[in-house]
């Protein structure tokens, strides 16, 4: 997506870096380069607006329910994993969490792994 006018950081690099800035996982710097973006770019603002009501809908929705031990385990070795990967250069594809290993816990429980 872009909204055709000029900018520091396009939009394609805003919205990819959404979730981190939404998540609070990115360096201050980085931040106040996407909250300056959003103030001059409307189509950008309003897609952080709808995500952020949704990840705040999806925490009202799901927020009390307990993540299972087991589940929380995998989901903090893939991340681990993943993150491995990335500080040595490997360009494996990452595997997802099969339906076998995710049976009977939800998409809430899986939302409430990953917070």
């Amino acid at each position: 997506m872009s909204c055709g006018d000029p900018h520091d950081t396009e939009c394609g690099e805003v919205l990819d870096h959404l979730y981190e800035f939404l998540d609070n996982e990115m360096a201050e710097g980085d931040c106040a380069k996407l909250r300056v973006h959003f103030e001059e770019c409307s189509p950008c603002l309003e897609k952080y607006g709808l995500e952020q009501a949704i990840k705040a809908l999806i925490k009202r929705s799901c927020g009390c329910d307990d993540t299972p031990a087991d589940l929380r385990g995998k989901v903090l070795a893939r991340i681990d994993s993943i993150r491995a990967g990335q500080r040595s250069g490997d360009s494996q594809p990452v595997a997802e969490v099969s339906a076998e290993e995710n049976a009977g816990h939800g998409a809430r429980s899986t939302l409430a792994a990953s917070e």
